[in-house]
């Protein structure tokens, strides 16, 4: 009898945290921080400050970044090849108006994390994993009140990327521990998460349990 051919299982869904924009309070965020990586598997810190000076960038990533990698999480900058690399952070996160993949690659080298916004496009995706990002990030799937949003992408976006493009997605906006389970079902490789963490009101180590327990079904 022929045998059925065994498909590769996908790897869970998991939590890319985004920081709140604005940090009144440096050094108790970085507490929170500490407390909400030590709650759960989180596969990535970005550091998403706007809009912020450079000196307070540089602050904030090295107050922060030895947080992250002591729970063996990635350090992201948001927007800004060239500081991102002037920090040492592992990566970058750029949108479609933060100059080019060519040169955010150019900047930061070729081992380094690269993700891209592309909102509700597919063809933008594609273009992004065929020029060699690490990553691309659909959304806002729901509203947020972290960013203006206009793009409200279909669930079913994830899905056909699942099954057709082999680099990773993640699925960005509005994303609670309510919703982030319909998203990783339709083939989010990564939920990014802000508010659904930090304004949770249990807290945010509690969010992150939460959120691992929703993620792993």
């Amino acid at each position: 009898m022929a045998r059925t051919p065994t498909v590769p299982e996908r790897p869970p869904c998991r939590l890319y945290l985004i920081t709140p924009p604005a940090i009144a309070d440096l050094n108790n965020f970085a507490q929170t921080l500490d407390q909400a990586l030590a709650a759960g598997d989180v596969a990535a810190l970005q550091i998403r400050l706007k809009p912020a000076e450079d000196a307070a960038i540089r602050t904030a990533v090295e107050v922060l970044a030895p947080i992250a990698r002591r729970h063996d999480v990635a350090v992201l900058l948001n927007d800004r090849p060239d500081m991102a690399r002037a920090t040492g952070c592992d990566g970058v996160h750029i949108g479609q108006e933060d100059g080019s993949l060519a040169e955010a690659r150019r900047i930061m080298g070729p081992d380094a994390m690269i993700g891209v916004t592309c909102h509700d496009d597919r063809d933008l995706a594609w273009d992004a994993a065929e020029g060699g990002a690490d990553y691309i990030a659909f959304g806002a799937f729901y509203p947020t009140d972290t960013k203006e949003t206009v793009h409200r992408p279909p669930l079913d976006i994830l899905t056909v990327w699942q099954e057709t493009v082999e680099t990773p997605c993640v699925a960005i906006g509005g994303i609670t521990v309510d919703n982030a389970a319909d998203l990783a079902l339709a083939g989010a490789d990564f939920v990014a998460v802000s508010g659904g963490v930090w304004n949770h009101p249990q807290g945010a180590a509690e969010a992150v349990r939460r959120f691992n327990e929703k993620l792993r079904g």
